[in-house]
């Protein structure tokens, strides 16, 4: 059953296979998180390395297949609304699962300098989105100026955060104390080999599970007629999220704090960067032309809802309302907001 045909089945078929891959990606999602956070201890490496770059970079599968899909098939702005979308669902995610968890404020828990400049560099990529968007692009062997610049921008960006624990000249004053609570808890028992297996089976169940969702979810949202821009944003956003949401909540029942906010940050770095990739494979001129006013709303939504948890991780702070901080809430409320205001525009 060839899922790039999706549209010709019936809606009950294609709503199935949503949902049974939805479970699917839930449970390696669940998996993944647990063996790398086990790798995390095993090595040393720092929760937000391994979010960023390991979680960060397996849960984007989906999107990597969607986006090829896409624009091989004449339809770039789905593959970015997907992306877009995408970027500001995963921010949401963190809001959702710090209600879901029901602790103290998830910001209060994070103090990693490299953190909070992964925060800061994703909403100025997400920024130059909208500027590219604006000003439209010109092409150059095939592909667009500003799909390079947007792609040099995401991995540069990426490779700054990474280091940036070592290099920052400070730190919060508990962090110490939070890091020696961490090495203290009881390591994972399977080996390192283990470890890597599993993370490579989740890893491809993760990408096949995940394309179907993305496919099906096209289907679905075409066979529903909900407008295109929502589609790839919302529905389709929604669908290739699915990992981080599993993942997402695993971090934070595992008290994996900075691995959550890593993950969401080194996804959406991710993401935007596979907008080169969509643009390389689109054959009808530079990608970021084809694109409106719907995107540049989606875009400057995403920069929003990451400076709000910005506020937060700089406040550090842990009042809480209806079991969550009060910086989730207000992402909360401004992706409905959001959503509002792209209806409007499309």
């Amino acid at each position: 059953m060839p899922l790039s045909n999706a549209q010709d089945y019936p809606i009950w078929i294609n709503a199935g296979i949503f949902l049974a891959a939805a479970v699917m990606v839930w449970i390696a999602g669940t998996r993944l998180t647990h063996a790398l956070d086990a790798i995390t201890v095993k090595t040393g490496w720092g929760q937000a390395f391994v979010g960023m770059l390991l979680l960060g970079g397996i849960t984007s599968l989906p999107e990597i297949a969607n986006t090829i899909t896409s624009s091989v098939t004449g339809n770039p702005a789905l593959a970015v609304n997907n992306l877009l979308g995408s970027a500001a669902i995963n921010v949401l995610l963190l809001a959702v699962a710090d209600a879901f968890i029901g602790r103290d404020a998830v910001t209060s828990a994070v103090a990693r300098p490299s953190t909070l400049m992964m925060a800061t560099l994703c909403i100025l990529v997400l920024i130059t989105v909208a500027v590219a968007i604006t000003v439209t692009d010109v092409s150059v062997m095939g592909i667009g100026i500003w799909s390079i610049v947007i792609c040099a921008l995401s991995i540069g960006f990426f490779a700054l955060s990474v280091g940036y624990n070592e290099r920052a000249p400070w730190t919060v004053k508990d962090v110490e104390d939070e890091l020696e609570e961490e090495g203290e808890e009881a390591s994972d028992k399977r080996s390192m080999r283990s470890l890597v297996i599993t993370s490579a089976v989740t890893g491809a169940i993760i990408f096949v599970a995940g394309f179907a969702l993305a496919q099906t979810g096209d289907a679905l949202a075409e066979q529903t007629g909900i407008g295109t821009g929502m589609v790839g944003f919302a529905l389709i956003g929604l669908s290739t999220s699915m990992p981080e949401l599993s993942s997402i909540i695993a971090a934070l029942r595992l008290k994996r704090y900075e691995m959550a906010f890593g993950q969401v940050l080194g996804t959406n770095f991710v993401n935007l960067s596979l907008i080169l990739l969509g643009d390389a494979v689109f054959t009808g001129g530079p990608l970021i032309n084809e694109l409106s006013r719907f995107e540049t709303v989606s875009a400057l939504l995403g920069a929003i809802l990451t400076g709000v948890f910005l506020i937060g991780l700089l406040e550090r702070r842990n009042p809480t309302v209806m079991k969550m901080g009060w910086d989730s809430l207000a992402v909360m409320v401004l992706f409905a907001g959001g959503l509002v205001v792209l209806y409007a525009v499309e």
